[in-house]
């Protein structure tokens, strides 16, 4: 199955949200507000897209987000930890039904061997909760920041469609991410 667009992706999370009522945030690291603006290039997206925050230096996230310092000290900006915070934080400050964040390592440097380039993950909040997933990609930056966002956004889709339940998926789905536990990284 290829992958589809962004674009694509987007006019599809907008018809399911516009039908179901629902609103949307974002809050990105290393995509730079690629979410957002992918979101907000279709016409109509300020029917559900609340708005969406850039926080890419650690003080941003814990001045616009509330993350707390002691979790961006214990297991760093890049984790599920962080991950998990800023997409609650995204949604209660956005006033949205669900939220998406994104947290990486676009590249070319800024890696290590327990986070490499191309390590991201993206967290989906809703009321019930939050799903979190550990990606790896093999690109180089602009390539890594976009695969991020098509992940961001089937996330989502996943998640109105019900096909997304939080903490129902187990294993490697068919993107090649893993489902973290918000366990630290060793």
């Amino acid at each position: 199955m290829a992958e589809e667009p962004p674009r694509i992706l987007a006019e599809r999370l907008q018809d399911l949200c516009l039908r179901r009522h629902l609103t949307v945030a974002s809050a990105e690291s290393c995509t730079g507000g690629l979410v957002a603006s992918v979101i907000t290039d279709v016409g109509g997206s300020s029917g559900y897209f609340r708005g969406g925050v850039v926080v890419y230096s650690n003080e941003a996230k814990a001045s616009l987000l509330g993350v707390p310092e002691a979790l961006l000290e214990a297991h760093g900006a890049v984790s599920a930890q962080v991950a998990r915070s800023m997409a609650v934080a995204a949604r209660a400050r956005l006033a949205a039904d669900l939220a998406v964040s994104v947290t990486g390592v676009a590249g070319p440097g800024g890696g290590t061997a327990a986070k490499p380039v191309g390590l991201s993950y993206v967290a989906v909040a809703d009321a019930a909760g939050v799903e979190v997933r550990r990606f790896v990609w093999g690109g180089e930056r602009l390539a890594n920041k976009e695969s991020s966002v098509r992940a961001a956004l089937e996330m989502l889709i996943a998640h109105v469609e019900g096909l997304g339940a939080v903490g129902a998926k187990e294993g490697i789905d068919e993107g090649g991410s893993e489902p973290d536990t918000g366990e630290s990284e060793a």
